[in-house]
């Protein structure tokens, strides 16, 4: 009985191998799946780019672990996606719908071969697995392979007892009972991150560095990334444009005053600060530095707009919010304002001037139907109805008012939580995604100061959606964190 148990095993393992990936072919076979939620993609929807740029950093890792000799422990990985396509799935993984009307797809990942986990993904996501059949591997459709592995002949356990091998169905049962606790993590991770963050010591010091001395050679208010990039990256970032000033010093005449955001594309914002795209030439650099004049003029026309508006909507101030809304140019901005402005002087709304003064609105052009948000400003969409958006205003005027109160009083409990957890914890900075509230913020540091986290010293904390190492050493944790 134990010899066929054996032969069982040897003839299992036969099929498995005959199912393997190299990890090129498992690349090839997740391209329509990276095309789907490539955070590229989301450049109008901040929160969904932020959520799939996250999302494809664990998975990366969780590939390159699969393709590592030796690898045998895992922890199965739960991983959220924004997929661009609209259509309902009928799959039994989690999804909803975001405001923005993508698809939020979650799973968990749990398999130990990369043939399974691209199967997995690609289910997941309600994408098509038949490109995988032309790949150089002798796969079977997934239900098969599935079912093999599953098949009604189990092996009996003394099979484990007497080799010692590990049960691979007990190890799954207990790694999806055992729920990832704060401790667990910090204890599991704190090597890794402690050794992370010392090699990337030199590099931060370096990054400082740069930024205060451009900052005071160029007379900037700010130098911001609009993106989560490494210390390395940014700082050969400001290299460059330590560079295209030494070369072309007179680009400096017309920044002071100004704020530098290095991101995907150049310009100038919404918000008024000078874009500089990561993936452009010093030429175009140079170009966006001689249009400044020509940016200046439009935005005071930008600002006379907003005052027209304001004047139109009983005194209501129209804001923007670069956390909140899409990196919109400073171009695009304005004309959604225009459209705006002439929608509304044609309705010619009875506000009655100043009623609404102290409330604050912004405009965005992906939404149908006005809100008031948690924190107190109007989201109004460029082809809301004007009728409905008086009605709307008026009938949450007053609800919009106690938010804005509460904002303030929440704003102001946040940054004392996080200078208490600070210096509670010896940490050297604390800081959350944009993607995490204010009221999410306060719960988290509230539970931290509830603990004894000695792990913490000296570190980078990130409040964040999920538990992640940076590659420079900064530890990300989920704000409800267990």
């Amino acid at each position: 009985y134990f010899i066929r148990l054996c032969l069982e095993k040897i003839l299992l393992q036969c099929i498995l191998q005959s199912r393997t990936l190299s990890g090129a072919d498992a690349i090839n076979a997740l391209r329509p799946f990276y095309f789907a939620v490539h955070p590229d993609f989301f450049g109008q929807h901040p929160k969904e780019r932020e959520v799939n740029e996250n999302s494809l950093k664990r998975l990366n890792g969780y590939l390159e672990n699969l393709q590592k000799p030796g690898f045998r422990s895992f922890k199965p990985t739960q991983l959220t996606f924004y997929v661009r396509e609209r259509e309902p799935n009928s799959s039994n993984v989690q999804e909803s719908f975001s405001a923005s009307g993508f698809r939020a797809v979650s799973f968990t990942l749990h398999t130990r071969d990369l043939l399974s986990t691209v199967l997995d993904i690609l289910n997941s996501c309600s994408l098509s697995t038949e490109h995988i059949q032309s790949l150089n591997v002798n796969s079977q459709p997934y239900k098969e392979a599935k079912s093999t592995v599953n098949r009604p002949i189990k092996w009996d356990k003394t099979y484990y007892s007497f080799t010692g091998f590990k049960d691979p169905e007990e190890e799954l049962e207990q790694a999806q009972r055992v729920e990832t606790t704060l401790i667990s993590w910090l204890d599991y991770n704190e090597a890794s991150a402690v050794k992370k963050l010392k090699k990337s010591l030199p590099l931060r010091k370096e990054l400082e560095r740069l930024k205060f001395e451009l900052s005071h050679q160029l007379q900037l208010s700010d130098i911001r990334w609009q993106r989560s990039w490494g210390i390395a990256h940014r700082c050969s970032q400001l290299h460059s444009l330590g560079r295209l000033v030494q070369q072309r010093p007179e680009v400096s005449k017309n920044v002071k005053g100004r704020t530098v955001v290095f991101t995907d594309r150049s310009g100038m914002s919404a918000a008024g600060h000078i874009m500089l795209g990561t993936m452009d030439v010093h030429h175009h650099w140079t170009k966006i530095f001689e249009r400044l004049p020509n940016y200046y003029k439009l935005q005071k026309r930008l600002l006379f707009l907003e005052d027209r508006i304001s004047q139109l909507l009983g005194g209501i101030q129209v804001i923007y919010i670069e956390e909140l809304q899409p990196l919109l140019t400073l171009e695009e901005y304005y004309e959604t304002l225009d459209s705006f402005y002439n929608k509304l002087r044609d309705s010619r709304l009875p506000f009655h001037p100043r009623s609404l003064r102290g409330l604050q609105m912004i405009l965005e052009s992906d939404r149908y139907a006005p809100s008031l948000h948690e924190f107190g400003h109007f989201t109004i969409p460029t082809v809301c109805d004007p009728a409905a958006l008086q009605w709307f205003i008026f009938a949450k005027a007053q609800e919009a008012r106690q938010n804005l109160k509460r904002k303030e009083e929440m704003m102001i409990t946040e940054k004392e939580l996080i200078d208490t957890s600070t210096e509670r914890f010896s940490l050297d900075r604390l800081y959350k995604e944009p993607s995490v509230s204010s009221a999410q913020m306060i719960d988290c540091c509230k539970r931290l100061l509830e603990e004894s986290l000695p792990y913490l010293q000296g570190m980078h904390l990130c409040i964040s959606h999920f538990y992640s190492v940076l590659q420079d050493g900064d530890l990300c944790i989920p704000w409800n964190w267990k």
